[in-house]
Parts: C-alpha cells; sequence; structure tokens
C-alpha cells in the first residue's frame, strides 16, 4: 500500500496550475514556431508573432499567458493499492489546490467561475469547483492530468450523433468554419469518437492533454485507422484557410488528437474540442514520497522573436478620433492605439442597457461619446504592475447588444477577439462604427501597452466590472470596417482559394 497525503496532492494540483498558467508546453512552441517560420499570411504571421512574445515573456515574468486563466478540468487515476493520511475527499483535495493556486498573492489568476449558472451567476471567487474525472485503475500511484481550459475554446465545442455510415473528417471539414476564431487558432483539435454523446465529449477533453506530434507521425506514417484520420484531418482543416486569428493563412489547427471507444451498432457519437493558443496542461504522479516537482524549462528553448508594425502602422490618438476618421480606416490595417478607452464584457453590457432602458443616469465615468469600448475582463495586477495580463475575449457574445448599444450611447468603435457575427456586422455597418481585433493569447503582451487602469463602474462584477484603460501604442487591426468589410470573411476567403491553386500546381 502507499501511503498519499492530503497536502500532497493539494500542493501539486496548486503548483501544476501555476506553472501551466505561465509555462507553455515546449512542444507547442516549437510547434507554433514552424507554422510562424512557414506561414505567408502578413496578418496571420503578426499574430503568431505575438502569441510567441508573449509566451516567452510570460515565462520570464511568470504571470498568465493569457487574462482567462480557464475552468480547471482534472484526469485522475488512483491505483487501488493507495491509502490516504487525512480524511479529505479527493474532490475536496483537488479544489482546495485549485483554490490555492488562484489565490497565490505573487500571481494571482483570474477567478472566472460561477454558480447558479442559470440563475444569479454568482463569481465563487477562487475558481472552484473544478471538473474532475476519477477513475480506479490497479497499482499503487495516483496519475494526474490537468488543464485551465478558457472559456473561448471551450465555448467552441461541437458534438454530434453521426449515422455509422458517415463520414467523420467530412464532419470536421464542415463543422470548423462554423466555430469561427473564438477559439484563437492555431491550436489542437480534440476528437472524441464512439461510446455515448458523454463518453466522446470527456474523450475528445482527454485527448487534448497529450502533446503535439503530428510531425513525427507524418514522418513515419500511419500505423492504424485512427492515425490516418488524423493526418487526413489536419490536412483537410488546414485547408480551409482560416488562419492564426482566424485572419486568414496557411496553418489553423497545430495538431489533431483522437480518442475512441467502442459504441453502438446504430450509433456514431463525435466530440471536437478545440485547444487556444494558450494551451495549458500537465501531467504528474504521485506516489507517495511527497509533492510533484514540475521542472522549470529553460527559456532558450523559446525562439527569438521581433516584432515591430511601427513603420506600417497608423498611429491612432483616441482622445481626439472622431467619427470621420474612423470612416478612413481600411479592413486589415494596423493601428496602435493610445488614449482612453472603457472595458465592458456581457454582464456590463446587460446592465448599461437595463439603466438606458429604464431611464437612468451612467455611472459616472462612464462617457461613451466618440469612444472605443474593450471587451476585456483583466486578471488583477501584482507588484507594480498598472494591470494583469489583459487579452481581448470573444466579440461575438457582444454581437446581442451591439446595435442598441452603438445607438444610444455615442460609442463609435469596439476591440475585442476574433469575427463578428451578422447582427454585429450589420449594426456596425447601419452606425458607421468599426471593430478592431486584438490577438488572443497575447494577454500579457497587450498588458505592456496599458499605462494606466482604475474601476469607474460595477465593481461588483469582478473581473467584469467596467475600466478606464489608458493605453500607449496597443496594436491592433481593423477587423470591420465602418462599410461592414470583415477580415474575418475575406482573409480565409483569399487563401483558402491559394491553398487549394497551389494544391492543384503540386498535383499537375
Amino acid at each position: 500500500m502507499t501511503l498519499i497525503r492530503n497536502e500532497d496532492v493539494i500542493q501539486s494540483v496548486a503548483d501544476a496550475l501555476q506553472y501551466i498558467s505561465y509555462y507553455h508546453p515546449l512542444d507547442f512552441v516549437k510547434a507554433v514556431n514552424e507554422a510562424y517560420e512557414k506561414e505567408e499570411s502578413p496578418a496571420a504571421k503578426d499574430a503568431m508573432a505575438q502569441i510567441l512574445i508573449n509566451s516567452r515573456l510570460c515565462a520570464e515574468g511568470k504571470r498568465p499567458i493569457c487574462q482567462d486563466t480557464g475552468i480547471v478540468t482534472v484526469f485522475l487515476k488512483i491505483g487501488m493499492n493507495v491509502s490516504w493520511e487525512g480524511d479529505m475527499s479527493v474532490a475536496d483535495m483537488v479544489n482546495e489546490g485549485v483554490r490555492r493556486a488562484y489565490l497565490l498573492p505573487d500571481n494571482v489568476l483570474r477567478a472566472s467561475i460561477l454558480e447558479d449558472p442559470a440563475g444569479a451567476r454568482r463569481n465563487t471567487r477562487d475558481n472552484t469547483p473544478a471538473v474532475i474525472h476519477t477513475e480506479l485503475v490497479p497499482g499503487s500511484s495516483i496519475e494526474v492530468k490537468l488543464a485551465a481550459k478558457g472559456g473561448g475554446s471551450e465555448n467552441k465545442a461541437k458534438m454530434a450523433m453521426l449515422n455509422p455510415s458517415d463520414n467523420i473528417a467530412d464532419w470536421v471539414e464542415k463543422t470548423l468554419p462554423t466555430m469561427g476564431a473564438g477559439w484563437c487558432p492555431p491550436g489542437m483539435l480534440g476528437i472524441g469518437v464512439g461510446g455515448t454523446a458523454e463518453k466522446a465529449a470527456v474523450f475528445a477533453k482527454e485527448s487534448l492533454m497529450d502533446p503535439i506530434d503530428i510531425h513525427e507521425l507524418k514522418l513515419r506514417g500511419p500505423q492504424n485507422r485512427i492515425e490516418e484520420l488524423r493526418l487526413e484531418i489536419m490536412d483537410r482543416a488546414n485547408a480551409l484557410g482560416i488562419g492564426a486569428q482566424g485572419l486568414g493563412g496557411l496553418t489553423t489547427v497545430l495538431d489533431v488528437k483522437i480518442l475512441d471507444y467502442p459504441t453502438h451498432a446504430a450509433s456514431l457519437p463525435v466530440a471536437m474540442i478545440p485547444n487556444c493558443a494558450a494551451t495549458r496542461h500537465a501531467h504528474f504522479n504521485l506516489d507517495g514520497s511527497g509533492v510533484a516537482e514540475l521542472k522549470p524549462p529553460s527559456l532558450d528553448e523559446w525562439p527569438e522573436i521581433t516584432w515591430d508594425v511601427g513603420p506600417r502602422a497608423r498611429k491612432v490618438n483616441l482622445d481626439a478620433i472622431t467619427a470621420a476618421d474612423i470612416a478612413a480606416w481600411e479592413p486589415g490595417e494596423t493601428l496602435l492605439l493610445s488614449g482612453t478607452m472603457l472595458t465592458g464584457r456581457d454582464a456590463a453590457h446587460r446592465r448599461l442597457l437595463n439603466m438606458i432602458n429604464n431611464g437612468e443616469s451612467l455611472p459616472a465615468g462612464v462617457n461613451f461619446d466618440n469612444k472605443f469600448i474593450y471587451y476585456v475582463g483583466p486578471v488583477d495586477p501584482v507588484r507594480d504592475e498598472v494591470i494583469g495580463p489583459a487579452g481581448p475575449t470573444t466579440a461575438t457574445r457582444m454581437d446581442k447588444f451591439t446595435d442598441e448599444l452603438l445607438e444610444k450611447t455615442g460609442l463609435i468603435g469596439m476591440i475585442g477577439k476574433a469575427e463578428r457575427g451578422p447582427s454585429g456586422i450589420e449594426a456596425i455597418r447601419k452606425h458607421k462604427a468599426v471593430y478592431l481585433m486584438a490577438v488572443g493569447g497575447a494577454a500579457y503582451l497587450v498588458s505592456k501597452a496599458i499605462r494606466k487602469a482604475r474601476i469607474v463602474a460595477f465593481e461588483d462584477l469582478g473581473m467584469e466590472a467596467i475600466h478606464e484603460f489608458e493605453v500607449e501604442e496597443m496594436p491592433v487591426t481593423v477587423a470591420v470596417d465602418v462599410n461592414g468589410t470583415s477580415v474575418h470573411q475575406t482573409g480565409p476567403e483569399i487563401w483558402k482559394a491559394k491553398i487549394a491553386e497551389e494544391h492543384a500546381i503540386e498535383v499537375t
């Protein structure tokens, strides 16, 4: 029998969650760098440069890769010969580890978990509880795989009950474009096949715990149907031309992971869950010898990437901008923003519009006349920081509010992550506003451009409170112009055609 102390589980979980908050897996860094080196789309290459620079900064500064520090998912395989020192349940141990990690003063992580999800949606303030999958297995040790999964990528999960005669690769190729870019490509696709609906979904999530190895698979060749399917889906996914951040390019997917399970003769359950550009997972074992040790990677493993858009970027003073100025901005153009902006996400949008519709005055400090709103829920600052990592959240969630907010406030622009949906684009065109895109997965890098920050309204909403940011040369891309032209539509179309043309030339 192996004796496992409750404290060893708690501290190991806490240490692992801190570790993955600022260290990318090196296999991911290598894969993104390889994609960066071969990328021909300037917009996608810029996005990957920011992701790689951000990754190194986080490893150096030990601060979160992304402001969305995720919902914790844990897979436990507990040996049946394990005994325990302490009387806590396994779930309580894991959740205490999550609590300890997310409240660590030196690297506070964002609390994103809400209880009463169909009702009051109250923040639990410590990111508990985790989602825990436990399996009893032969042996006398505990195997732990854990991840911190961002909401932007988790929200793009897809599930289907296919007919047994359906083609899985066809379904992925058809479904992937419907996921948009809110999952922050380039990243991994985790696919679960078989079992039942819930088994396929769990397998899709668990598959994302494995390292990127698609290049090794290509070199040695597939040895079974699952490996053949991985390669087929990888090629077909990248041929879609979606590219980094959905801007159009050669690489959308870095690897495809598949786990399968026997299923009913009448069924073919398939689930697909993407992992974003802030992919965070760790794997360790507990054998009774103490707390698990995770060795820090060497900073020499990160590529030396430089990124300077100064000569080709338009510099914008947000405190002097007018509707006439933004009319001259072109889709795909790079801007460097300086001046003040307000922030707001779903909860703030809902509360603001309720106040307006009830005839109430907006809070002091909330004036949207000729202003921009940044869709962000930042991490709290530590040490001498103005604000913690502050990357953008998925913009499509705000589409339902956009027309009314533009009509009733004087707002002229928005900043967020990924594409806008049809209703958002129509509202932007109708009101001659603009939508700017910041890179998802570069949150710490973005925070370096924020010189001052203060909460001006709704402090009770926690990370969803309205802040006023003063920024200096914050890099963004014009994603939807005043005419409603969206680079997330034009970019992938252009690169899908280019990739098809190049493939045709290679074949002939």
